[in-house]
């Protein structure tokens, strides 16, 4: 997946970005505000039943476009992370917990009743801030 910049937008080319009419991210000065991503690649959920893998996913694309808008991992100060199943929560915690090593950004993990497409089961958001 490719992401392009258009002044303080990033886009990654997702179905869902167009459809519904968002950026992937917008930088916001010294920040990068990244929407929720998922493990929809290329149109296709990837990783169906297995909330570690899709976490993965999400969370390669999102850094994918904080690197686009200018910050890296290490300038990510918040995640938040949805699950569609109360069991997903540690398995999502881990992922997270193996992308951000020492970086320990601030989390909020929310259980929802689901998201766009029933084979998702996790949505991720980061924000980064230029220190």
């Amino acid at each position: 997946m490719s992401m392009d910049s258009i002044g303080t937008r990033v886009f990654s080319g997702g179905v869902w970005e167009e459809k519904y009419g968002y950026a992937r991210a917008v930088i916001a000065g010294d920040r990068v505000i990244v929407s929720g991503c998922t493990s929809t690649v290329e149109g296709e959920v990837r990783h169906v039943g297995d909330p570690y893998h899709q976490a993965l996913t999400a969370m390669e694309i999102a850094l994918e476009a904080v690197v686009k808008g200018g910050l890296s991992r290490e300038d990510v100060v918040m995640v938040r992370y949805y699950v569609v199943d109360q069991r997903h929560f540690d398995q999502v915690g881990k992922a997270i917990a193996e992308v951000f090593g020492k970086v320990r950004p601030a989390c909020t993990g929310v259980r929802v009743a689901g998201l766009v497409d029933p084979r998702m089961l996790v949505e991720i958001e980061i924000e980064a801030q230029r220190a």
